[in-house]
């Protein structure tokens, strides 16, 4: 029996993926200055203006997803007679998968006859993303529920994540750094390359002076790391940064040439702290390459 795919809008994804592969996603929730949104079309997200109103003071914050929303979205389905799997952001960066779960212990109890599979992607972003669509490409090959699943938990240690951020000030702001640290780097133009650990946590990778450096530097870890590039999707997601974002691609593809590249804008909830003009990379290492 096949069975529905479902996530959360941090996988930030494209609608067009979305559509194609008939994934569900989860809308998550943000504050900008004290007034709630729901994130819930990609399409129709006006970055450019979410991002210039944080340049100008705004603030953003989020809240945790409570189970009720998940049960919202995935109760229809189990309705229409298919099982679930779920991949949602990394239990390491948010309580949101706690919720997930929740959710699906409740729902089991009302479908004793369906199937609810969770998968923590110790991810956000697109690489959350790209372990989704590692999802779609099982199901279409006709891999069964459970085998999905194993894939993906095996394909999660291989999904690399770099990302810098414009202002060090955000990150402060959400704890990733010190306001002593995030004081001198701004003076001094420091741009540090943080990475997704093996625990789906962020962690500090690297940095460098100016923005132009950091992104070489993106560019040779990618280089050094990347598996069969030929075979796997790059993506690259930008908090209102085209240009950095398109030069980062054609950066890419003249190193590596990978199979396509995915280039779109981080999706607001996730993207409020780290801030405007943060750019993230995602590709496929090989087993194991997040401990690097």
């Amino acid at each position: 029996m096949s069975f529905a795919i479902v996530t959360d809008t941090a996988a930030n994804l494209p609608q067009l993926y979305l559509n194609r592969h008939d994934i569900t996603t989860v809308p998550f929730t943000f504050l900008l200055d004290g007034k709630e949104f729901d994130y819930t079309c990609p399409d129709t997200f006006d970055s450019h203006t979410y991002y210039d109103a944080i340049r100008a003071g705004a603030r953003v914050t989020t809240s945790q997803i409570n189970p009720d929303r998940y049960m919202d979205y995935m109760r229809p389905i189990l309705e229409r007679g298919k099982n679930i799997l779920f991949v949602g952001v990394s239990s390491g960066v948010s309580g949101a998968f706690s919720s997930a779960q929740l959710a699906a212990t409740q729902l089991r109890e009302e479908f004793p006859e369906r199937t609810i599979r969770l998968v923590d992607s110790l991810s956000a972003a697109l690489g959350e993303g790209l372990l989704v669509l590692k999802a779609a490409l099982c199901r279409n090959e006709g891999l069964n529920l459970e085998n999905t699943a194993r894939q993906l938990e095996e394909f999660r240690t291989r999904i690399y994540h770099l990302f810098t951020v414009d202002d060090l000030q955000h990150l402060n702001r959400s704890g990733r750094i010190s306001g002593l640290t995030a004081a001198i780097g701004t003076v001094l133009g420091i741009k540090p390359l943080l990475k997704g650990s093996d625990e789906g946590k962020i962690v500090a990778s690297d940095k460098a002076r100016g923005r132009k450096k950091v992104m070489n530097m993106m560019v040779q870890k990618y280089a050094a790391l990347v598996s069969d590039a030929k075979s796997h999707l790059v993506a690259i997601s930008h908090a209102d940064c085209l240009d950095d974002a398109e030069k980062l691609a054609d950066m890419i593809r003249a190193e590596c040439d990978p199979q396509d590249v995915i280039v779109t804008r981080h999706e607001p909830a996730t993207g409020g702290h780290i801030g405007p003009g943060a750019l993230a990379l995602f590709f496929v290492g090989a087993p194991g390459v997040r401990k690097k």
